[in-house]
């Protein structure tokens, strides 16, 4: 369910139409919410290692930091407030909440797909990427984050535009 449904969301993109806004279409949303998900992933590692800290939930996801936390979300809502314009029809502070959506969602996959791992017993779903746990711990944060993401573009970007 988490890989074939909220993962279908972030293909479903490409199936949006064309609305009368700045940005790339589809494939700008789908470009947006892939960079700012990776870029997340890393800019939570990179302020969780400097500052290190308090626990989120230590039992599923040992190295997860409030520091990292809150730093990912906040680099993650300011580089979402400096790309929008190039790949979105989304402006204004919306950009700002676009980046801190993605940036918490994908925690969020982060976080359920480490708990799946815990309770099947699973270190690495695979040894395909040697380091860094198989293919789904690249596409973990994608999981929450792609059908959030897709659902808050499609309801306020276009959801009105067919109302018309």
């Amino acid at each position: 369910m988490i890989t074939v449904f909220n993962l279908s969301h972030a293909a479903y993109f490409l199936s949006l139409p064309t609305i009368d806004k700045p940005g790339t279409g589809s494939v700008g949303l789908l470009l947006f919410l892939i960079i700012l998900t990776q870029f997340n992933d890393v800019a939570q590692f990179v302020w969780g290692k400097s500052i290190g800290g308090k626990k989120i939930i230590p039992s599923v996801s040992p190295g997860k930091t409030w520091a990292g936390f809150i730093g990912g979300v906040i680099t993650t809502a300011f580089a979402g407030y400096l790309l929008a314009p190039y790949l979105t029809p989304i402006v204004g502070w919306h950009q700002f909440v676009a980046g801190a959506v993605i940036a918490i969602a994908g925690f969020l996959g982060d976080i359920t797909v480490s708990a799946i791992k815990r309770d099947l017993g699973v270190k690495d779903f695979s040894s395909f990427i040697p380091g860094h746990g198989g293919v789904l711990d690249r596409v973990d944060s994608l999981t929450v984050s792609a059908p959030v993401f897709f659902h808050l573009v499609f309801y306020f970007y276009y959801w009105p535009t067919l109302q018309t």
